[in-house]
């Protein structure tokens, strides 16, 4: 901050900080000029606590009165205003994004104000800021806010985080923050392929020397190693597992080669595999595996 002196023609009096008692004017890089009384300021900012005097003489000035040396804020009117509306106790508008959310929760930190941090904690978990999972995930993880962050990371499953229109998120992340994320992501897809790989499980597929129930003929698992390398595919690619469960997963040549796939003695023609107990089984993986950081 600095104090600045400015020309009368860029000089605006915000309306809902125009009051007498503001013995405090603030100014955003707009020229908007907030008056506010300088306990406000103090008893919820750190910075403000440190920088104020207490008041000696009670404000005698009106919302008019020439102002020759506001304190400079380097922000815009809709951070200034928003924050300032969060210090005072005011109505606030809903969040509507990241942008807004990030610069006054800045802004904030700067202030040492923990009254709008708390309030942004309380809010960034809203259903359309869950979309942005990542963003959500940097700030949660920057304010060390754990339970957002784990919910935060779980929202990230839907996005292959190697993906390059991810790279300026992530590269906003702290290494350990980074590192902790992608290791969530290949843990849950190597969870998975442990689980597919099991002949606990798949025994059908996975066994060594597996033969037909019909006719006792060895049985050809190609079509079930080709459907877990897909399988293994997409968990890399977006490993929520959604995919694994989803009509799309029906269309896949190699899924309509293994539950097709079938003995080769013309006399028996069994199915090699039961695709309704499969598709369970592979769900059954998938709600086995990590769900958070």
């Amino acid at each position: 901050m600095a104090s600045i002196k400015l020309e009368e023609s860029a000089r605006k009096v915000h309306p809902v900080f125009s009051s007498r008692e503001g013995d405090v004017v603030l100014c955003s890089t707009e020229g908007t000029l907030y008056r506010i009384p300088s306990y406000v300021l103090r008893n919820t900012s750190g910075l403000f606590r440190s920088l104020l005097p207490p008041p000696k003489l009670p404000p005698c000035h009106d919302a008019q009165t020439e102002v020759t040396d506001p304190i400079a804020v380097d922000e815009k009117d809709v951070v200034v205003e928003r924050i300032l509306r969060l210090l005072s106790g005011l109505e606030t508008p809903k969040w509507e994004s990241f942008d807004e959310i990030e610069a006054v929760a800045s802004l904030a930190e700067k202030w040492n104000a923990p009254g709008p941090i708390s309030v942004i904690r309380s809010a960034i978990t809203a259903p359309h800021l869950l979309l942005e999972s990542i963003r959500l995930y940097a700030i949660a993880t920057h304010f060390g806010w754990e339970e957002e962050a784990k919910l935060a990371s779980t929202f990230t499953l839907t996005l292959s985080l190697y993906d390059e229109r991810h790279v300026d998120q992530l590269q906003r992340l702290t290494t350990k923050d980074l590192m902790k994320l992608l290791a969530f992501h290949r843990r849950r897809r190597d969870e998975f392929r442990a689980l597919v790989d099991s002949d606990e499980t798949f025994n059908a597929g996975n066994a060594t020397n597996h033969f037909c129930s019909g006719c006792g003929e060895k049985v050809d698992n190609h079509t079930w190693r080709e459907l877990k390398a897909r399988m293994f595919y997409e968990m890399d690619q977006r490993p929520m597992g959604d995919t694994l469960s989803g009509l799309d997963m029906e269309e896949w040549p190699e899924s309509i080669a293994c539950w097709s796939a079938k003995c080769r003695r013309p006399e028996c023609g069994r199915l090699y595999y039961n695709k309704l107990v499969t598709l369970r089984d592979i769900q059954g993986c998938l709600d086995r595996l990590s769900t958070s950081i």
